[in-house]
């Protein structure tokens, strides 16, 4: 009996073409798009006299982290213990965790990685009882914690929700020998509705006055502590109210967008929009890296094709895959056809339902392109995404470790 090696899905070898030699469904980087939303990004935020820790729970993608941090990134954000653990075997040694550290064994995580003195690692509190944990876990360890307190909204995620309550935190912070208070942290993309954009700009003008109350009372633990906001789809508004309030002058203004490397086809397509609406100095913004391709796998009905692609594949929380191009299977070169007129109207767990647009021909094992809404949920379906050049070549593999 034949033994068969375990094939990673999308998995391709360096050289592979995309319409010849690539097993479908895909994930796909395309490297010009990537490489200019990465210098984009930067660029923006030293512009704005901030420092960018992308948020890495977009990709988990630890090729992509370093290319962040060549660019400049003071850092990269992430969500838990075990995804800062991974980062870590990636080489990333500056770490914001934008949640509670909570468990005594995600705390033993962070312990084991704080035995390396070069690596810089803040969490965030937002409860007393937090803070007696994390002080007695990490007492007992002789290891000191940097701790940022984070402020949040009514009806919003985690956080302070009232003014008082951060400088009650930071009371009991500074009660606790083995925690460092080191900044302030909020995430204004909970402000939603018709007036979300003064809301926004009112939390940050919040987050600054409490920083400058803690600062001024002696509660931090570094001389330039650190305040920090900033989601994906408004960083702009937080960078201009952090630097109207001279924040960086007396802060480490920080801000921690994390979709934009890939960008997309949907929301975030639209909050771009908006930026360059609000920007006017901005004569360009970011570009779609990441795509799926698919076959068309059965075309049961006039006008009706059945993808191979689904939820297993694609994201489809924030809207369904966009269809892109056309492409002949194993022909070269490979030149696509417009096909953004057809339109995905449901996706099941390995299929999606096309309709097709009048005036395109499709063909059984054709390859469509497919534009995603909200990148985060698509990588997370993937081991192995392919990065690709303009001649859809495959030049490198990246690895995710969710």
């Amino acid at each position: 009996m034949s033994a068969f090696n375990a094939v990673e899905k999308g998995a391709a070898p360096v050289g592979a073409h995309l319409v010849r030699d690539v097993s479908l469904p895909a994930l796909v980087l395309h490297r010009d798009a990537l490489e200019h939303n990465i210098r984009w990004m930067q660029d923006f935020v030293s512009n704005s006299g901030a420092q960018l820790a992308p948020h890495g729970k977009t990709s988990m993608m630890p090729a992509l982290f370093q290319r962040q941090i060549e660019q400049g990134a003071w850092g990269i954000t992430l969500a838990n213990a075990v995804q800062t653990r991974a980062a870590y075997a990636g080489g990333v040694r500056r770490v914001l965790m934008a949640n509670q550290l909570v468990g005594a064994p995600n705390m033993a995580l962070i312990a084991d990685l704080l035995a390396d003195p070069e690596f810089d690692f803040h969490c965030m509190v937002d409860h007393p009882d937090n803070v007696a944990d994390l002080g007695l876990f990490f007492a007992a360890r002789g290891l000191r914690l940097n701790v940022m307190i984070e402020y949040g909204v009514v009806g919003g995620r985690c956080g302070c929700r009232t003014e008082q309550q951060v400088l009650d935190l930071a009371k009991a912070i500074k009660a606790q020998p083995a925690l460092a208070l080191t900044g302030i942290e909020g995430y204004e993309g909970v402000i939603h509705g018709e007036h979300a954009i003064s809301g926004i700009r009112e939390f940050a003008a919040s987050l600054v006055r409490l920083a400058v109350d803690l600062q001024n009372s002696g509660a931090f633990d570094l001389g330039k502590p650190i305040i920090t906001a900033s989601g994906s789809a408004w960083y702009d508004l937080i960078a201009e109210s952090f630097e109207a309030q001279n924040a960086a002058g007396r802060f480490l203004s920080v801000l921690r967008p994390g979709s934009y490397v890939a960008h997309d086809h949907g929301i975030y397509k639209e909050a771009q929009c908006c930026v360059l609406d609000r920007r006017s100095d901005l004569n360009e913004g970011l570009r779609p890296a990441l795509e799926v391709w698919a076959h068309v796998q059965s075309l049961p009905e006039p006008g009706f094709a059945v993808i191979a692609l689904g939820k297993r594949d694609v994201a489809y929380d924030a809207g369904l895959p966009v269809p892109l191009k056309r492409y002949k299977a194993g022909v070269l070169p490979a030149e696509g056809d417009d096909v953004t007129a057809c339109k995905v109207t449901a996706v099941m767990d390995q299929h999606a339902f096309m309709v097709v647009a009048p005036g395109v021909e499709l063909r059984i094992g054709d390859i469509i392109s497919f534009g995603t809404s909200h990148p985060c949920l698509t990588f997370d379906k993937w081991q192995v995404g392919n990065l690709v050049d303009e001649q859809l070549q495959v030049i490198e593999s990246l690895h995710t470790c969710f």
